[in-house]
């Protein structure tokens, strides 16, 4: 036994031995003080940045806000607040001097909003950062001065951006990409239709417009009805004592919208509106105005018939808008679905005048707004704009508040889904930098597949853009038809005046046009069909990047202001009604 405890007592020895021979080589821990505690946090936010807008169709959201902490010698307390109040707080940290977290804020409403993070170290040393974003709803009426009471321009979606109430959805209908305005329009389906909410609380004086794209098949359909449930006829309603009912059919073989108002009595009374024959495949508006004491019908902005009403419109037993149907309250003479198409459908709490639809109409033709007051947001269809480099702002504009200003490898990029027709127009305020010689102002063109670092494929879209002339610049436009190169060497611009110059260019048909300071500068022919958008799926603004850059047009260092697509040509008169 002894011999075993020997013997052991030896091995244990050469484990200590062995042991102090693998460390001998390990310098020992030597501690270091830290030093005075010299500098306050830093904190840095990475989520939302300064200036997000939250667009989303809930009336209430959430914002996940990202911040890092450094400390020199330790972290001892963070604090994040929404608004001013206090939503997290936190004091135990894995790393004392770098700490990276998340906190997830699921009560963003509409409106301005901050986040601050306040750091605070062990000495008490305090740093806080804010930040300032804001929850837009998803459409800030265009017409609120006119009564705006729906809109849907069914961009992808059955909703009524005023109330964010979804439409409810019958049958199969679809949407198509051939739209007036926006990325898609509604598109008519066989016993398809949608019921929207609507209950007489319009009042007695109200307007509905819309942009229609006619289908002759079927030869008569149901457009906007709302009326009773006809109970004695529960298979073939056609109570017309009350609501209203806008309808096609065919009157001695022309095909005709009219109109039904309901004032109580069994019959209504009738307006029997126009033809649009002439229409067909077309973009067509259509309006009409119900008031008291009259109705009118209107098709792109005249008047095609109006008739008196001996008394109001009734809405009892009204519940709901049918949209592209008299399905189900008004199938009694088999108006049900229209094939047809839709867009951009409004309805008004007040009767509209004439020169107010108009007005409408004229509108309706802007693709994309952007006036650059503070922000890049396209106004008129909420875009997703993507912001490369770091352009900026100029510190006066000509209208509103602000300019966007250009620099160095810096510009901005849309989709160009619903901005593309085969006739385009684009006005704009500009200040020229004619530093660098050369640059583009506005592309949309197709990716250059074959030349990813030198892009210059011109066979569709436009390119409007400036190069030297001289001491002078001159904006030139392209136009790419699938066949040639289509050019209108535009005019010139000079920099030595450093005034704003207001700039506007039209392509329609076998035509395009520039004007400076609403005077025609140049016009130039286009070949065979016109314009081709083969591809062309990116507008890029205030530079060619990336899609025209193989003649070296490159950013521009101008200031814009007030820029404007639209999908029509527009005359010399409207485009100089715009430098006032």
């Amino acid at each position: 036994m002894k011999n075993i405890y020997i013997k052991l007592l030896g091995l244990f020895s050469f484990i200590l031995l062995f042991a102090a021979c693998e460390y001998e080589g390990i310098d020992p821990i030597t501690p270091v003080d830290p030093g005075a505690d010299a500098a306050d946090p830093e904190v840095t936010i990475s989520s939302p940045i300064e200036g997000t807008t939250i667009n989303v169709l809930e009336e209430v959201s959430s914002v996940n806000i990202k911040f890092e902490v450094q400390d020199d010698i330790e972290i001892a307390n963070i604090e994040v607040a929404v608004d001013g109040n206090t939503v997290a707080t936190m004091n135990e940290f894995l790393d004392y001097r770098i700490v990276k977290d998340e906190v997830v804020f699921d009560n963003v409403t509409n409106g301005d909003h901050t986040v601050t993070v306040t750091a605070t170290d062990i000495n008490g040393n305090t740093t806080a950062k804010t930040v300032n974003f804001s929850k837009e709803p998803p459409y800030t009426p265009k017409y609120d001065a006119l009564g705006e009471y729906t809109y849907m321009p069914f961009d992808g979606a059955y909703i009524d951006l005023m109330t964010l109430t979804e439409a409810d959805v019958v049958g199969d209908p679809g949407f198509t990409n051939d739209s007036f305005l926006g990325t898609a329009a509604y598109k008519g389906a066989t016993d398809s239709y949608l019921t929207l909410p609507f209950d007489g609380s319009v009042g007695q004086e109200f307007t509905a417009s819309f942009w229609y794209k006619f289908n002759p098949e079927p030869d008569r359909a149901g457009i906007l009805v709302v009326g009773p449930e006809d109970t004695a006829n529960p298979n073939a309603q056609n109570d017309r004592s009350s609501g209203f009912r806008l309808f096609r059919e065919l009157v001695q073989g022309v095909p005709t919208i009219k109109l039904s108002i309901g004032t109580g009595d069994a019959d209504g009374e009738w307006n029997n509106g126009g033809s649009i024959e002439a229409y067909e495949g077309e973009w067509m508006h259509v309006a009409f105005t119900i008031t008291t004491s009259e109705t009118n019908i209107y098709f792109n902005g005249q008047l095609v018939n109006k008739n008196d009403l001996v008394k109001p419109i009734d809405w009892t037993g009204a519940k709901f808008m049918s949209i592209m149907s008299g399905a189900p309250r008004f199938t009694g003479w088999n108006h049900r679905s229209d094939l047809s198409a839709m867009d951009e459908l409004r309805i008004f709490d007040q009767a509209l005048t004439q020169g107010e639809i108009q007005t409408l109409i004229n509108a309706s033709a802007e693709t994309l707004y952007m006036p650059f007051d503070g922000a890049y947001k396209d106004l008129a269809s909420n875009r997703d704009v993507t912001v490369v480099g770091e352009p900026g702002f100029a510190g006066e504009s000509v209208v509103g508040s602000d300019a966007y200003a250009g620099a160095a490898e810096s510009y901005l990029t849309l989709p160009a889904d619903g901005l593309t027709s085969q006739e385009i127009s684009g006005t704009f305020w500009y200040k020229l930098n004619a530093e660098p010689n050369r640059a583009g102002i506005l592309v949309i063109a197709p990716e250059d597949t074959e030349n990813p670092d030198s892009q210059n494929l011109r066979t569709s879209g436009f390119r409007l853009f400036r190069e030297a002339d001289g001491a002078k610049q001159r904006i030139k436009l392209h136009v790419g038809n699938s066949i040639e190169d289509n050019w209108n060497n535009g005019g010139l611009v000079d920099p030595a005046v450093d005034e704003w110059v207001h700039v506007a260019f039209t392509i329609a048909g076998n035509e395009s046009k520039i004007y400076l300071d609403g005077e025609l500068v140049s016009t130039a022919s286009i070949s065979g069909d016109g314009i081709s958008w083969e591809n062309a799926n990116l507008l890029s603004i205030m530079s060619g990047a990336p899609r025209f850059t193989g003649w070296d047009h490159l950013s521009d260092r101008s200031f814009m202001d007030e820029l404007r697509l639209y999908n029509k040509e527009l005359t010399q008169d409207e485009i100089q009604a715009m430098l006032d």
